[in-house]
């Protein structure tokens, strides 16, 4: 699947299953239309570090872009040692649930760590909705949604990410109407990580454009200033000129040096 090297069913499934939008297109620009049964697919280094990180893709929910923001992700995560995890979640809707995506997420956690190949640490990489997803690691689950184990990661890096400006009450867009499929915006209601971050969050590498059309940088500001107060740290990276979805692979700008940004923070972090 998708060149992993290797392919973890979730749930105890006997294998994953997902839809994508072209069959025929590259591992590196894969999108996943639909996903029946969740599938974690690990990427190895050639030289590990004794680390890992897991590697949530967006698509807002309704989609991945498993290839521009996982397969892509993963690779350049394993030049630097780390082996890399991109996770094939199920989508919020009527076939699922709210909290499919964060219970898809929490077990993949909990695999990679039972693994062995995460000795040293297990961090999480975000980008877009996968970056919502990533902060909902570090925050408190929903008492209605029952209880989970929390799996805090040791490290955050967060690009672009709808942290709390989907939630309904504080958005910034005046009479912005809900977000389909119904199950979707439940779970952008339920799921405010700047307001419901657990104490001693990890230290978190935050990266968004100014101008983004789509995810508004206030995001970046909200997650900065509840990291802050829950006593984590962060460093955060806000790019002038940059489209939403910039990802590895969008040459030319300043923003193209957010990779070599974070591979120097995640040195002085004590991370790699």
């Amino acid at each position: 699947m998708l060149a992993a090297d290797l392919v973890w069913p979730l749930r105890a499934a006997q294998s994953g299953a997902f839809t994508l939008e072209d069959e025929a297109a590259a591992p590196e620009a894969a999108v996943v239309s639909a996903v029946e049964r969740p599938v974690l697919l690990g990427y190895a280094p050639d030289a590990p570090n004794g680390r890992a990180m897991l590697v949530l893709g967006g698509g807002g929910y309704t989609a991945l872009m498993a290839g521009r923001e996982g397969v892509q992700v993963a690779r350049w995560l394993n030049g630097l040692g780390y082996h890399a995890f991109v996770l094939i979640h199920r989508f919020p809707d009527a076939g699922t649930s709210p909290s499919a995506p964060l219970v898809d997420a929490l077990a993949a956690m909990v695999m990679i760590r039972e693994s062995g190949l995460a000795d040293q640490g297990l961090g999480v990489i975000g980008l877009s909705s996968g970056g919502h997803l990533a902060a909902c690691l570090a925050a408190r689950y929903p008492a209605a949604w029952g209880t989970a184990e929390a799996q805090r990661p040791d490290v955050m890096v967060i690009g672009y990410a709808p942290i709390s400006t989907n939630a309904k009450g504080r958005t910034i867009v005046p009479n912005k109407p809900p977000l389909p499929p119904v199950e979707k915006q439940v779970l952008y209601d339920a799921l405010q990580p700047d307001v419901q971050l657990l104490p001693d969050p990890p230290p978190t590498f935050i990266v968004y454009a100014g101008n983004d059309p789509v995810v508004p940088a206030i995001n970046a500001q909200r997650l900065h200033d509840a990291l802050r107060d829950a006593g984590g740290s962060s460093e955060l990276h806000i790019f002038a000129d940059a489209p939403h979805g910039f990802a590895l692979d969008t040459p030319d700008r300043p923003v193209s040096l957010w990779p070599r940004l974070c591979e120097a923070w995640l040195r002085q972090v004590g991370f790699l």
